[in-house]
């Protein structure tokens, strides 16, 4: 019988980072495990994660099976039918699901919870690889103490901005949100054209980073249950300071409140943004789509209230074994492509963050400004959303950025909408024990 491997992140990144091998083949420090002779893994990958994944896949393929045995087969799927597959599959039993799948971080308590996944913690250990896994990615796929699946590659957001009008303005990238905040009014002033900070009311990930630099959570977890954080004196603090920006400082004018990422990057593009949150994929998005500004960007870490840092969301792709008679076989592939070589011409050819520590310093090391601090931060201080099933539903439903919409348009005062947004996960949350 053939497997299947499904592809299904849940973050297209682009950034441009040199990644550097590791390792002789990639399998992670231990021996072979799985005798797949005459067997064969159908592969789905998603369409454009890698801009020609296919050389990639063949290398792999012929490496895997010289090691194991086992053949691959590749099939390319689009992302916004990803869920619905992994869904339909796992409705359908073991004869449905795949044996391997990549899967967006933000799913995989989603498919954990339904047995659907490999408990890999002890293959992880044995391999030596446990100490070395981005401890916020690692956290984003253990759920109760087990991990399901490995990170393959990942995103961070800091804090974007333009290094020439800084410069021509003799300013310096923010370090505290007191200084972020006077460094956006100084801008308002003296650059009259641009959006010194644009507090996008569609982005929620753009807000999450001044919930947790406040001290909030998003949620907690209590026993089985899960309860909203947002609504917290601490979840507060960090929403008055991150709308505030907007509706007292007026560093981000109206049209502004329900934009999406999207549409801040659409600006970026234009050259109509002074500074603003941005991912690791940004930088070179920018540069692509103007190249006039090339040279002309600067990176800082999303600033803590009096320095160091506030968290930021890392989201990304876990490779993830499913419940099949094939988990030694799944977990060679899983470890062949995660590790060593294979995990570093993936993160070059792909323009993402590979989920080790070791490779993640490597390109900090390499000074790169607009990489290092993006590295920084994903490493020191990166953060995921609550792991259960329910927040997939909470975000589907844009608790938080209707949240902050409402807040920026002045249909709430922060509190009146942050009880609201707790109200309505809380009861997402209830449907869900």
């Amino acid at each position: 019988m053939k497997r299947r491997v499904i592809a299904a992140g849940c973050i297209a990144l682009t950034l441009g980072l040199t990644a550097t091998a590791c390792g002789d083949d990639g399998d992670g420090g231990s021996g072979d495990k799985a005798d797949g002779k005459g067997k064969t893994l159908t592969v789905w990958i998603m369409e454009g994660t890698n801009p020609d994944p296919r050389p990639f896949f063949k290398e792999v393929g012929a490496a895997f099976e010289k090691k194991t045995g086992a053949k691959i087969k590749v099939e390319y799927q689009q992302w916004a039918t990803a869920q619905k597959k992994f869904t339909t599959a796992i409705e359908g039993g073991e004869d449905q699901v795949p044996d391997v799948a990549e899967v967006g971080t933000t799913w995989v308590p989603q498919f954990a919870e339904t047995e659907a996944l490999v408990d890999v913690t002890d293959d992880v250990k044995e391999s030596g690889l446990a100490d070395d896994l981005v401890e916020g990615l690692k956290d984003a796929g253990t759920l109760d103490g087990k991990q399901y699946g490995m990170p393959w590659y990942a995103g961070v957001r800091s804090i974007v901005y333009r290094k020439d009008i800084f410069e021509k303005h003799d300013l310096k990238p923010p370090t505290t949100w007191k200084e972020l905040q006077a460094t956006a009014k100084t801008l308002k002033g003296k650059e009259p054209g641009m959006i010194p900070f644009p507090v996008a009311g569609g982005a929620e990930m753009f807000a999450t980073a001044f919930v947790w630099g406040g001290g909030g959570e998003l949620a907690t977890q209590q026993g089985d249950s899960w309860k909203s954080g947002i609504n917290s004196p601490e979840s507060i603090k960090g929403l008055e300071y991150y709308t505030g920006l907007a509706t007292k400082d007026k560093v981000s004018p109206a049209k502004v409140n329900t934009w999406t990422e999207k549409e801040v990057g659409d600006a970026w593009n234009k050259g109509q943004i002074a500074m603003s949150v941005g991912g690791n994929w940004t930088p070179k998005a920018i540069v692509e789509a103007n190249p006039k500004l090339k040279g002309k960007l600067g990176v800082v870490p999303v600033p803590g209230q009096n320095g160091g840092m506030s968290k930021s969301f890392v989201g990304g792709s876990y490779l993830s074994a499913f419940n099949t008679d094939n988990k030694d076989l799944s977990w060679e592939l899983i470890k062949l492509m995660t590790t060593g070589d294979f995990a570093a011409k993936w993160a070059k050819q792909t323009n993402y963050f590979p989920g080790q520590n070791s490779e993640l310093k490597k390109i900090e090391g390499q000074k790169d400004p607009l990489v290092e601090p993006f590295a920084k931060q994903m490493i020191e201080a990166g953060a995921t959303v609550p792991k259960t099933k329910a927040y997939g539903e909470i975000q589907a439903s844009q608790v938080i950025p209707g949240m902050v919409q409402s807040i920026l348009t002045g249909k709430s005062s922060v509190k009146e909408a942050a009880d609201k947004a707790a109200k309505d996960m809380d009861a997402i949350f209830a449907k869900d024990k």
